[in-house]
Formats: structure tokens, sequence, C-alpha cells
């Protein structure tokens, strides 16, 4: 009885979210310190009279969950959209929808030939620049395989969910429609014998310059370590893709790439500009 005393004398003076805690989290603790929790909680009216156990301990955390439904939870939150980021799901839903009308109309999955793609609306500089301009547009969801799908995808994965959660799902879809057309159109332009080319390195290129242009401007509220993270960002992942188009490893063009990395840039101090000029005055 003295030890019951104690702890009704210990937990009266213990605050309501302290008692819920220890109350929540009972079978962590003794059962006598769950019981005086549950009990105090009960003088206050903060729990019915009649709870006679103590609550019931909340849901496994997410450490606590087998691997395989934290990876599908993790993959469920990337790819499901919400009010404030549909965006790139969305660009990867199109990705993904026309790679699979293509293969389900009988073009190679991973080696597709120059034909097809041409058929299914690729950069084809003599096309492009004359009579159909928009493939500009279009070839930024055409892909060259599987392989090339799969690692677009994870890049747009990882740096639309950044940029959409900086700047806005409509300013995050203009941008990256604009850049791909710009990495089309310098692609276009550069190969002076002409090319065939396909998917959205470009478009995801302008994202890199927009990160650029957030962190050398500080247009959106951050840290000073937070802004020198996206800069970092860039300047490592950007050199070394531009060095595997140089190297000729996969379906790279560097012009793509840069074409797409200055619009991208370009449109992403036109934004910094716009916000700090409608920024409300303190």
């Amino acid at each position: 009885m003295a030890a019951e005393s104690t702890l009704a004398e210990l937990f009266a003076q213990k605050t309501d979210a302290e008692l819920l805690y220890f109350a929540q989290n009972a079978r962590r603790y003794p059962p006598a310190l769950g019981e005086a929790a549950v009990r105090e909680l009960q003088q206050r009216g903060l729990v019915p009279t009649e709870l006679t156990q103590p609550l019931a301990p909340p849901a496994p955390t997410t450490l606590e969950q087998p691997w395989y439904q934290l990876a599908a939870d993790t993959l469920g939150r990337l790819l499901w959209p919400s009010a404030t980021y549909f965006v790139t799901p969305l660009l990867l839903l199109l990705n993904f929808l026309v790679f699979g009308l293509m293969v389900g109309a009988g073009v190679d999955a991973f080696q597709p030939r120059a034909t097809d793609l041409i058929g299914w609306g690729s950069n084809f500089s003599p096309l492009s620049l004359h009579q159909q301009p928009w493939r500009l547009l279009t070839s930024c969801f055409v892909h060259g395989g599987l392989t090339h799908l799969l690692l677009n995808s994870l890049a747009l994965l990882f740096l639309g969910r950044l940029t959409e959660s900086l700047i806005g799902p409509r300013a995050l879809l203009l941008l990256y429609l604009a850049s791909g057309v710009g990495g089309s159109l310098a692609s276009a332009l550069w190969h002076e014998l002409g090319v065939n080319s396909v998917g959205a390195s470009g478009a995801i290129f302008g994202l890199y310059g927009l990160l650029l242009a957030l962190a050398l401007t500080g247009a959106v509220p951050q840290s000073r370590q937070q802004r020198y993270g996206l800069l970092w960002l860039v300047l490592l992942l950007v050199p070394s893709q531009l060095q595997a188009g140089l190297e000729g490893n996969g379906p790279t063009d560097n012009a793509a790439h840069l074409g797409g990395l200055l619009t991208g840039s370009v449109l992403g101090l036109i934004y910094a500009a716009f916000t700090r000029k409608n920024k409300p005055v303190e």
C-alpha cells in the first residue's frame, strides 16, 4: 500500500502528456507504473473510469515492421499522389504508360529499332526542325529500352520529389516540360548530321538547373546548410553524368543534357526573381 501511495503521489505531479505516455507504453515498464498512470488519468477525467486495463500500446513503429512492408510503404509514399505531390507521379506514370504501349505494340523492350522510335515520336531532327516540332516534347516520354526508362525514372523520382516540395506542382510541371523541349531543341540543332534521340534526360537536367538557381539565389526558404547541400548535389552529379555522355556509356546525349540544364537554370533564375518581387514586405 505504501508503494501504491508513493506512486500515486508521484504521478499526481506528472503532466497529462507524461501520464498518457506511461499509459500507452505500459508494456515497457513494470505493471504497477502503467496502472498508476491510468488511475491518475481516470481521476483527472481523461479516460473512462470503467477502464481497468492500461491503454492499448501504439501500433508497431516502422523499425518493427518487416522489411518488405517498410519497402512497400516507402514506395507507396513516393509514387502515390497527394494534394501537394502529384506532378512527379504523373510524369512517371506517363513514361511507363508510353513504354508499355510501345512494348504492347511489338516494340522490343530492350533494343527498340530506330524506325520504331520515330514512329512513337522521337526527336528525329529532319522532322523535329521542320514539319513536326511536337517531337521536341513527345520524345521526352519515349525511351530506348527498359534500362533507359528505369535510370531516368529513378532520377526523376528523386529530383522530382525534391523540386516539387520546393516550388510546387504547377511550377515544376512547366519547368520540366520547357526543359525537355529545350534539351531536345539543343540536341537537334547541335547534331549537324541529324539525330534520333529519346528520353527524359533533358528535362531531368532542367531540374538540376533549377536546383542550382535556387541554391545560388536563396529564392525558397532554406538554411545555409540546405542550400550548400543543393549546390553540392548539382556539382557532384552533373559533371559525372556529362562525363558518362562523353564516354558514350548508354543512350546519352550531352547536347540534350546541356540544353535542358541551361533552360532549367534560366527558368530557375526567372522563378527566383519573380518570387523575390512578389514576396510580401515584412
